[in-house]
């Protein structure tokens, strides 16, 4: 089984649920308030895994991934376009609007646990969710902002087990601090 490694933007209080306001909810656009050197690039450190390792990604990520991703043209966007990506899907058919995408086939669990790649999953509560109930996660990098959006959906639901990870680095990354957590 590849590395798991999941990314995303939170608010202080622990939202994820429409960083970027595209969601259309009352508090979106929390994280993109913050200017573009927080938000732009390879913020989640990603680097050679663009090459070698595969974006894991839900059907309505993928969908406005498609929509924003392949009419850009900067080093980060090339990279991300030739990026390998599964999607976990029941209803999408046609995945040629972003290119090298594919359908994930069998179950998620079973997926991550033949996949030999470094997997990186971003947005995509619910496949995060299900990874996190398998208890197949190893890896968080998480980009706290410093916004408080008061309501929408945390990264961590309940659980009646506790997990621990370390705590492997902190940067700042514009008004930003980007956190990585790894299993110990």
């Amino acid at each position: 089984m590849g590395h798991v490694i999941v990314t995303g933007f939170v608010s202080l209080d622990g939202i994820v649920t429409d960083p970027d306001g595209s969601g259309g909810t009352p508090a979106g656009g929390w994280a993109f308030r913050h200017g573009p050197e927080t938000v732009g690039g390879d913020k989640f450190r990603l680097g050679e895994l663009m090459d070698t390792g595969v974006l894991l990604l839900g059907r309505t990520t993928w969908e406005l991934f498609s929509r924003l991703w392949p009419n850009r043209t900067d080093d980060f966007s090339t990279r991300m376009n030739k990026m390998a990506k599964v999607v976990v899907s029941h209803s999408l058919t046609d995945l040629s609007a972003f290119s090298n995408s594919t359908l994930m086939e069998g179950t998620l669990t079973d997926y991550v646990r033949s996949e030999a790649r470094t997997i990186a999953v971003t947005g995509s509560l619910s496949v995060i969710r299900a990874l996190q109930a398998a208890d197949l996660v190893d890896e968080y990098r998480l980009m706290t902002f410093p916004s408080i959006a008061g309501s929408g959906e945390k990264l961590f639901g309940p659980s009646d087990t506790p997990v621990h990870f370390q705590l492997a680095s902190v940067t700042q990354t514009g008004a930003a601090s980007l956190a990585t957590y790894v299993r110990p």
